[in-house]
């Protein structure tokens, strides 16, 4: 297949592109595998010899290299063609204000509940269950409820509780509005994930009260320079042992390459035409980011490879040091996968590649280790919460 057109439009992209395929297996039956670990993301394979338009998405799909090499141009006219300075300024400097607009122009409505939530985090289900005890969930960026409002539906617990945080008023109007808002169980209120001083921790919420984190799509909408404010809230309010439920846009994804002229605001993050603001991760990137950060030193970003290559000297390699302290780092990493689907539309015969990420982070334990994150532990941990 010749490379695909440089200045073609996305649907002709998407009719001409040729996904990767894994080799046939034989089984039928393997399109129906019964997930066990949330971090699967599916089990339908786009084999050999398959009909890609038989289903609507598949699982586990990289991008071709014509894509690839597509998707790199694409960029790089995006870097040449930048936000202007005043435009830059207007997205960064007051974003709850196009949330704010965009929640007016969209009702509860038009937004569909995450009903997967305790399938990806089994953790929601224990909290949730009969007599598990006082359980507090803070979803931040709760947008209309989508998330809060299942938890409660499905929750069995008399002494659980969701705070439902955004920092657009009018979102949260939307959740109080809502038939479904009941503040025995659910409360919803105006925070900012990354405000300092006074408002820095949500109302009725103190220093280690929280269980359990849920940040979904929201990391992605703070400028790379609030995630170290982000990050020092939400280590403040974890109880010790306290979980974070991640998942966020996901470099190369479609909604990145589409972006055209004067959305481009920095390396990877861009604003949409409604002025809200999106930034797409790398897994390494994800990991460094919360593996690395410190309540004392914030963000440690800097490329580890750069400090092997400064321990070098007149060419001499030298061994690594070996250190028998217990790391620094607020949070330990206890999953983190890369979820690359294929979706395709039949009527228009498109093929359209997505990529997200999903972590599980839990806040250190002073003196704890790591958790033991074998393959074998991870399962044993799944079936025993499912």
């Amino acid at each position: 297949m010749p490379a695909l057109p440089e200045d073609g439009d996305y649907v002709t992209i998407a009719q001409l592109v040729q996904p990767p395929t894994v080799p046939a297996s034989g089984d039928p039956s393997r399109e129906k595998v019964k997930r066990v670990d949330p971090f699967m993301f599916g089990q339908r394979y786009l084999e050999e010899g398959t009909d890609i338009f038989k289903y609507n998405a598949w699982d586990h799909v990289d991008t071709d290299d014509d894509y690839k090499a597509y998707a790199e141009l694409q960029y790089s006219k995006q870097r040449d063609n930048p936000a202007s300075d005043f435009h830059k300024n207007l997205y960064n400097s007051n974003p709850a204000k196009f949330w704010d607009r965009f929640y007016k122009n969209h009702n509860q409505n038009f937004f569909k509940d995450r009903k997967w939530l305790q399938q990806e985090f089994p953790i929601l289900a224990e909290v949730t269950k009969k007599d598990a005890g006082p359980k507090v969930v803070l979803e931040v960026g709760a947008g209309a409820g989508n998330t809060a409002f299942p938890l409660v539906k499905n929750n069995e617990n008399e002494e659980f509780i969701v705070h439902a945080c955004d920092y657009s008023k009018n979102a949260v109007k939307v959740m109080r509005e809502s038939e479904d808002y009941n503040e025995k169980y659910v409360r919803a209120d105006v925070w900012d994930v990354t405000a300092q001083g006074e408002d820095s921790l949500p109302p009725g919420l103190g220093e280690g009260s929280v269980d359990v984190i849920i940040l979904i799509f929201i990391i992605s909408a703070l400028a790379p320079n609030q995630w170290d404010a982000a990050l020092q809230n939400v280590y403040r309010l974890l109880k010790p042992g306290g979980y974070v439920l991640f998942r966020d846009y996901g470099r190369g994804d479609l909604a990145q390459v589409r972006f055209k002229k004067e959305r481009f605001l920095d390396e990877n993050f861009y604003c949409r035409g409604d002025g809200t603001r999106v930034y797409f991760f790398d897994d390494e990137e994800l990991r460094n980011i919360w593996g690395r950060w410190t309540p004392e030193k914030g963000l440690q970003l800097d490329d580890p490879a750069k400090q092997d290559n400064e321990e070098k000297q007149d060419g001499d390699e030298k061994e690594p040091i070996q250190s028998t302290e217990i790391p620094e780092n607020g949070f330990e990493v206890i999953n983190l996968a890369k979820d690359q689907r294929l979706l395709v539309n039949r009527q228009k015969k498109l093929k359209m590649y997505r990529c997200w990420l999903q972590a599980r982070f839990r806040k250190r334990v002073a003196g704890d280790q790591l958790e033991d994150n074998t393959p074998e532990k991870l399962a044993k941990d799944i079936e025993t919460t499912l």
